[in-house]
């Protein structure tokens, strides 16, 4: 039965997606078995100087279920989970999906606020944290949780006086989930608000894993390297670590994903996929030297859109396919597939991967738009939830009565149905009647020699209603606004959306996920 709190699919969907195949009888935590049985003799995972085997890895997921069940933790107990990137984190995730327990993945930058509301809607049983990471005293943090909640905790290593993760071994038990139950809960990204909990059940995550390594062509063969935070959805099943091992390849960590770290590993272990968000791509693009990274075969690039200049400097310079990926933890992927064209491989986010995916471009009024005009994106389908936990007034309006997602992404179809993100539905600027998308004008930013990244925010205006801000991370100093808007007007930008403000910045703030904090930035521009 599905945990309450939760959605369900109706039972006339259930029935279509079993029928077609997308849903299968496996859960989350009966998987490592069958991969220990397909007798794989490289590593399944490689992090510092730990090489784990299938075999150990199944062998140490069962003992750790065993221990975790010692400790307190029962079936449909949810366990927030607040670890940076390791071998413990992939084993702990498959371990309580084992148990039957509820892991509530928590990415690294989150804090006490946000934790507390976390643990607070997915009432969680436990709390399962690190010693320092970053600079930063989880101690301290995970004391406070406690005094403030109520809950137990567990720490990953002799930091803190805890009951320690390495400490967690008892009786294997057996697979205690059903492949219809809930299987973890991933955070939202929205740049407002608390993060939002999504319920992924066993049998639609693990069709998501599935779906993206085959359009991946992950195999045996493949070396994965988890640069980005393995939390997060886009890390962890899309495919990630998860399809990665589902595949019988190897998932490597880089003690960081920055080029010195990352490069080392991709050399030293052959790496042969991995995935970056733009930014960090460009970071990549800009130190990668002729043979580095010749073992690269793919590398995806998603959490943000990349615009086609971008993808043009980030394919050359890493020398390997690059894979365009849209997606969000509440379901639908959207990604480059392996017969895509030069051109499409520049200027779209990829196709949906599944035949069950059911995507509608609207107008305002929820009516379709034709092929080629841009739209508010609607989903639903085989591995898109029907509703947020515990969240029944917000899912009135963030889910039409027929159970399509309101995604708040603006998009083009392509008549290939590839889908060309042009933004969200809040970030557009409105100036004077005149309708400005901030990535239009970021794609052609970020053609200027001069322009590492770029975002464009509205700014509020007595006269006009929003006037256009420039937010620019800059290769060298000294660049102004004449130089930009020159330059634009050169490229063909029509008068009304050249940016009227230039702030430079050495970053952009991000959001606790990691994406760049938009609303941030426009707050800014109104003081």
């Amino acid at each position: 039965m599905m945990l309450a709190g939760c959605t369900p699919w109706p039972v006339e969907f259930e029935k279509r997606y079993i029928d077609a195949g997308y849903w299968g009888t496996e859960t989350l935590g009966s998987l490592p078995e069958r991969w220990a049985a397909a007798g794989h003799a490289h590593p399944a995972i490689v992090d510092s100087d730990q090489r784990i085997g299938y075999p150990e890895l199944a062998e140490r997921v069962g003992r750790m279920a065993g221990g975790l069940r010692e400790f307190g933790v029962r079936a449909e107990d949810r366990v927030v989970v607040h670890l940076p990137n390791s071998a413990d984190l992939i084993l702990l995730i498959l371990a309580l999906c084992r148990l039957g327990a509820h892991p509530v993945l928590a990415l690294p930058p989150h804090r006490k606020a946000d934790l507390e509301h976390v643990i607070a809607v997915s009432e969680a049983r436990a709390y399962i944290t690190a010693g320092e990471v970053a600079g930063f005293d989880h101690r301290t943090l995970a004391r406070e949780l406690l005094g403030t909640v109520g809950l137990v905790a567990i720490a990953a290593d002799d930091s803190m006086e805890l009951p320690r993760l390495a400490d967690l071994d008892g009786p294997r038990p057996q697979d205690a989930a059903d492949p219809a139950d809930v299987a973890l809960f991933l955070l939202s990204g929205g740049t407002t608000g608390r993060p939002k909990l999504i319920a992924r059940t066993h049998r639609d995550y693990i069709y998501n894993l599935r779906s993206s390594a085959a359009n991946a062509e992950l195999g045996p063969a493949d070396v994965y390297l988890a640069a980005l935070p393995i939390a997060h959805n886009y890390a962890l099943a899309c495919p990630g670590v998860l399809g990665t091992l589902d595949a019988g390849g190897t998932v490597v960590i880089p003690p960081t994903p920055s080029p010195e770290d990352a490069f080392e590993s991709i050399a030293r272990e052959r790496v042969t996929v991995t995935g970056l968000v733009p930014p960090l791509a460009m970071v990549w693009a800009q130190a990668a030297a002729t043979g580095e990274l010749d073992s690269l075969r793919l590398v995806q690039v998603g959490g943000a859109k990349m615009t086609a200049e971008a993808a043009k400097i980030i394919g050359s310079a890493l020398g390997c396919r690059l894979q365009q990926s849209f997606g969000m933890a509440e379901g639908l992927l959207s990604q480059s597939g392996p017969g895509d064209t030069a051109e499409q491989l520049l200027i779209a986010q990829g196709r949906p991967i599944s035949p069950g995916d059911e995507v509608r471009v609207v107008d305002d009024a929820d009516r379709d738009v034709p092929d080629g005009e841009i739209g508010r994106l609607l989903v639903r389908g085989p591995y898109t939830i029907r509703g947020y936990y515990r969240a029944d007034a917000y899912n009135v309006t963030a889910f039409t009565a027929d159970g399509y997602l309101r995604t708040g992404d603006l998009v083009r179809r392509l008549p290939s149905g590839h889908l060309v993100i042009t933004g969200r539905a809040d970030d557009v600027i409105n100036r004077g009647g005149d309708k400005i998308a901030p990535d239009e004008l970021e794609e052609q930013l970020l053609a200027h020699p001069g322009v590492l990244d770029a975002i464009v925010t509205g700014m509020t205006d007595a006269s006009l209603g929003e006037r256009v801000c420039a937010w620019v991370v800059a290769r060298e100093p000294g660049l102004e606004l004449r130089e930009l808007t020159g330059f634009l007007v050169s490229r063909g930008v029509a008068g009304y959306k050249l940016p009227e403000r230039l702030e430079l910045l050495h970053a952009f703030p991000r959001t606790s996920v990691g994406k760049v904090d938009r609303h941030r930035l426009r707050k800014l521009a109104d003081r």
